[in-house]
């Protein structure tokens, strides 16, 4: 089995972290401090992703995109998630791929300038009485003649407040599995985008409120068929739990090498204290767990780029991934003592940001489900 990566992996990854260490990391403490992204930042870091060739590098090249397949877009995404969330997920845009499923005017309306950077999206599934389960959404979208009228709540949709369109996930049958997706313009009358929660993790990734009060949409805002939506949505759902498997290692990476380097400097007792079994050998587990973590991701991704990835494939990625980066965090202010604490590092913010990934796009118990799930139907359980 061949672990080494191509010529033109190894010319993603330094491009990538030259880009995440030229443009992203000198921003970061502003966004810290200030807690968003300033509009005009946000232009400048889209100007020179599309430039580097870096922005919609997980939409195919048949649509202009860089059309990365699963691994090296693993690899990617692992150096961008080095940086502050905010900052490389609103600069260095990567569109939901579920808009692959445009078709007709929907290409040019929404799919093409999404990965030109003219326009941008955002997802709206999560209710607050529906988050893991999806079944339980009430936005209804209702036939009225030939237009859909929607009217529901959705929140914490991430960065609504500066995106362009909304793709939109409602009940639209009696049936309990009856969903659609459509696709509607933030200033669709009717569609009130209100400030979200305060979050203490990701500063400046920003999550909003959505009121769909009777909001009318013609039949062409809808999204792939009719009653299909949670299908589209679950094809959307397994990407993205990769994605965050990826950058979950970029930061633990980060952390790691920062504690080794503290470890192989501070002297404490005559001594580095990397030499005490305490701190070495804390080092030691997480290099274990970030390796096995990443081995892992990999593989699903290589799997992925197979057709042979399962959903429990996935969710051991992001379980893993996202456990371990907990443990690197925590550890990683262990060894660095009370400056671990302190804003002037960035280990404080990891630690921080470290524990929304356990929740979002799917908890950790959902994704035990989804692995213990497909251990037990086989034989019955």
């Amino acid at each position: 089995m061949d672990f080494a990566l191509t010529d033109e992996q190894r010319s993603i990854v330094e491009v990538t972290r030259a880009f995440v260490e030229r443009e992203l990391y000198p921003h970061e403490e502003e966004v810290e401090r200030t807690g968003h992204v300033r509009p005009e930042l946000v232009a400048q870091i889209r100007a020179k992703a599309l430039a580097a060739g870096l922005y919609a590098a997980n939409m195919p090249e048949s649509v202009g995109g860089a059309g990365l397949d699963a691994v090296t877009l693993a690899l990617f995404e692992k150096e961008l998630g080095k940086a502050s969330y905010a900052l490389h997920y609103t600069g260095v845009v990567r569109p939901s791929n579920i808009l692959m499923a445009c078709e007709g005017s929907q290409r040019e309306d929404y799919l093409l300038p999404a990965v030109r950077g003219e326009r941008t999206d955002c997802l709206a599934m999560t209710e607050p009485g529906a988050g893991s389960d999806m079944r339980g959404i009430r936005t209804r979208a209702t036939r009225d003649g030939g237009d859909w009228v929607i009217k529901g709540t959705k929140h914490f949709i991430s960065h609504a407040d500066e995106a362009d369109f909304v793709i939109l996930l409602a009940r639209s049958g009696p049936d309990r599995n009856d969903f659609s997706t459509f696709l509607v313009d933030l200033d669709a009358p009717g569609l009130a985008v209100h400030d979200g929660y305060r979050n203490v993790s990701h500063r400046g990734y920003t999550n909003s409120i959505l009121d769909f009060d009777d909001v009318r949409v013609p039949e062409s805002a809808l999204l792939g068929p009719e009653g299909k939506g949670l299908e589209l949505s679950g094809e959307w759902l397994g990407s993205t739990r990769l994605s965050v498997a990826a950058t979950c290692l970029g930061r633990a990476e980060r952390a790691l090498a920062l504690s080794t380097a503290h470890a192989a400097t501070r002297e404490q007792f005559g001594q580095k204290i990397g030499k005490f079994q305490g701190v070495g050998f804390k080092l030691a587990d997480m290099a274990l767990e970030l390796r096995a973590a990443e081995l892992l991701t990999l593989q699903v991704a290589w799997l992925l780029d197979q057709g042979r990835a399962t959903d429990a494939d996935i969710a051991m990625a992001k379980l893993k991934a996202t456990e371990m980066l907990a443990m690197v965090a925590d550890e990683a202010i262990q060894v660095h003592g009370g400056m671990g604490l302190m804003d002037e590092l960035p280990l404080e913010r990891i630690w921080r940001d470290a524990r929304i990934e356990r929740i979002w796009d799917g908890t950790s118990e959902i994704q035990r489900h989804i692995i213990s799930r497909s251990l037990l139907r086989p034989l019955g359980g």
